[in-house]
């Protein structure tokens, strides 16, 4: 009964943050940022794993210094990313590129949150040689994005890191 209970507690308060994400949480902008970068990452393989959403989970340990409700939001808002384009419900592969494009032009220091080491990890869980060469592709297009987002917005970058501080 206690497993039950605490899964049903999870599921709840993930449906409300998930509900008011933007009024409760501090930078959602830039967590679902990542968050379709990972799910970018995960969506193109036709054989997802559990093992995807705890790479990612862990990886928001490490960036949110072990708080476990942001790493747990990052992982979640992932997931359901990944789900919408796995039941083609008004996300596929080409609008998440598109949107990252589009976040990226909008505010160029996201650029910055582009980690091409936190994203190799996925493709140890690939085992389809042409999805493997698909992710390679999408990480060879991330750092080259962030690097041109870097390079050209270089001057904005510092102006609006200079405004948040």
């Amino acid at each position: 009964m206690y497993n039950y209970d605490m899964k049903l507690l999870f599921r709840f308060k993930h449906h409300f943050f998930n509900a008011f994400r933007e009024i409760f949480i501090h930078h959602h902008g830039s967590l679902e940022f990542r968050a379709k970068l990972f799910a970018l990452m995960i969506a193109v393989n036709d054989k997802i794993k559990v093992e995807n959403f705890i790479i990612v989970r862990n990886y928001g340990l490490k960036i949110y210094k072990s708080d476990e409700q942001r790493a747990d939001l990052l992982m979640l808002t992932t997931k359901e990313m990944v789900n919408k384009i796995e039941e083609n419900n008004g996300l596929d592969i080409d609008t998440l590129i598109y949107n990252i494009q589009r976040l990226l032009k909008q505010i160029p220091r996201y650029a910055k949150k582009i980690d091409i080491e936190s994203l190799k990890p996925i493709m140890e869980l690939t085992y389809d040689e042409d999805t493997l060469s698909y992710q390679k592709n999408i990480l060879e297009f991330l750092e080259t994005l962030k690097h041109e987002t870097l390079k050209d917005k270089k001057e904005q970058i510092e102006l609006d890191e200079k405004n948040l501080n």
